[in-house]
């Protein structure tokens, strides 16, 4: 392929990715983007919880917004221009634990559905969820705490699957009748 036509090639792949991107359908554009994350950075830099532990680690919030409107970009819009490595960044905060996620998540979500239109901050909010679940484990195998494997409703319906096929035919309510 030519340099020519290379180009072309990639800049089609590309509009392809982003009509394919999860927020184009639901109104998620740069704006939309940067108006979520600059309001949300702006909440939690005042928040008493959360914002000494992002003004220890960011000099230049320009910079650092900017990023984050990369991300969200990638993220959103399929866009590819995030090019940096969440986990280690977020591994190293060693006095980061479940609460602060959650509270972040809070000030997300009320972010979102303040600034967003309502499918767009679904999508954002979902997204953001997966996003903390997999620092969250990310940050807990760095600091060799293996979390369970498997929570206890899930390892409840094993056992009671365990105790029917055991008893085949039967399930709470008693023996199956048969024909």
């Amino acid at each position: 392929m030519q340099d020519d036509e290379l180009i072309a090639h990639r800049a089609a792949a590309a509009a392809r990715r982003r009509l394919e991107a999860p927020g184009v359908g639901v109104g998620v554009t740069e704006d939309v983007i940067r108006a979520q994350v600059h309001a949300f950075y702006g909440r939690v830099r005042a928040d008493p919880m959360l914002g000494p532990i992002f003004e220890a680690k960011i000099d230049d919030w320009d910079a650092h917004l900017a990023k984050l409107c990369d991300f969200w970009s990638s993220v959103l819009l399929m866009t590819g221009r995030f090019k940096g490595a969440p986990m280690p960044a977020h591994a190293r905060l060693t006095d980061v634990g479940g609460a602060h996620f959650a509270h972040w998540l809070e000030i997300w979500r009320a972010t979102a559905r303040e600034t967003c239109p309502p499918p767009a901050a679904a999508l954002f909010i979902a997204r953001a969820e997966m996003i903390a679940r997999s620092l969250q484990l990310g940050m807990a195998m760095a600091r060799g705490e293996l979390p369970p494997v498997r929570s206890a409703p899930v390892a409840e319906a094993d056992q009671d699957r365990g105790r029917q096929d055991e008893h085949p035919g039967q399930d709470e309510r008693g023996p199956a009748s048969h024909p």
